[in-house]
């Protein structure tokens, strides 16, 4: 009879009528999620958690000009990548990657910070050497963005007989 989303939009709630009987009733339909594993370093697996990829990004960004509803949307993204790779597995590094990848476009000192625990900095030479690649990848980024482009990115398709 009627088709309505539920109001937190992971639902959809629906009238029906029993053509048997003419009864009316409602029925409440989610779909089922997938559940992820993660694969740690040791082995172990735990359920994908949202909120563990949350806390690390607040935690690098702490103190840092970055607005929570950043964290937030970066975090949902790095969920959305996860819950659709059709895999149920997924190794621990491949989500540091990621969120290792959104800090260093988000905010160099909070790139730093997570890469130096990620990444299992032990002294002090590495930890330079991590902020002199990331200097080097921003010049290159900044030396790119100046140039001028001469051939498209995209190139033009031409029609085939």
């Amino acid at each position: 009879m009627d088709s309505r989303s539920i109001e937190d939009g992971n639902g959809i709630r629906r009238r029906r009528e029993c053509e048997a009987c003419s009864r009316r009733f409602t029925t409440f339909e989610r779909a089922e999620r997938m559940l992820v594993s993660v694969v740690k370093r040791d082995g172990r697996r735990e359920p994908f958690d949202r909120n563990k990829v949350l806390t690390g990004l607040r935690r690098a960004c702490e103190g840092r000009p970055v607005p929570r509803e950043t964290l937030d949307r970066v975090a949902e993204e790095i969920e959305q990548e996860v819950l659709h790779s059709g895999s149920s597995t997924i190794a621990s590094r491949e989500i540091g990657d990621r969120v290792i990848e959104r800090l260093r476009k988000l905010d160099d000192v909070a790139y730093v910070r997570f890469a130096s625990v990620y990444r299992r900095m032990g002294d002090v030479d590495r930890l330079v050497e991590e902020i002199q690649a990331l200097k080097a990848r921003k010049q290159h980024e900044a030396e790119l963005a100046s140039q001028i482009l001469l051939i498209p990115l995209t190139p033009h398709r031409t029609e085939q007989n």
